[in-house]
């Protein structure tokens, strides 16, 4: 909760919804970190919410970057490979990506980034989503819903693990 209690000391002065909302956009929390943040109570640095508003907040900012993301990840990654640094990164990353998921994305496809989005753990969620959807070639008209429901499947579990005061990293 320390690092929670930071964010909200750090955004105190943004409305809860807003503050709910730019915490789902961002790569490192994404509703992760804002569902939590906004079902806390206002004692312990949190936004007191309800579930209802908090999980709805929270998906609508984890979705905001993913249209985005999915129509400029390619066009930015081929304007980047131009210098030879982020041609190393994007070609390690992209193999690597590859070569460690390629069998369950090719076996289930939309799936598979459905489930993986949906699994509310670190290195997991609509961004990376994005990035697989991109490495894997799925395509947006196929992506963009898989994504939203993998936001949608992780919201729920994240509200539900949060009500009842289970940590994610309990379970595992």
């Amino acid at each position: 909760m320390t690092v929670s209690v930071t964010i909200a000391s750090l955004i105190s002065w943004i409305p809860h919804w807003a503050a709910t909302i730019i915490i789902g956009m961002l790569p490192v929390s994404e509703l992760r970190g804002a569902i939590p943040l906004a079902l806390a109570p206002v004692e312990v640095g949190g936004f007191g919410m309800s579930a209802p508003e908090a999980y709805i907040l929270a998906v609508l900012g984890n979705m905001i970057p993913v249209i985005p993301l999915l129509l400029f990840l390619e066009p930015v990654s081929d304007f980047l490979r131009r210098w030879r640094i982020f041609d190393i990164f994007f070609t390690w990353l992209f193999t690597r990506t590859h070569h460690n998921h390629s069998e369950r994305f090719e076996k289930y496809g939309t799936l598979a980034l459905t489930i993986f989005v949906a699994i509310p753990l670190p290195v997991t969620g609509a961004w990376t989503g994005c990035a697989a959807a991109f490495v894997f070639g799925i395509k947006f008209k196929h992506a963009l819903p898989a994504i939203f429901a993998g936001v949608l499947i992780a919201g729920v579990v994240v509200t539900v693990l949060t009500l009842t005061g289970i940590s994610i990293f309990e379970l595992f």
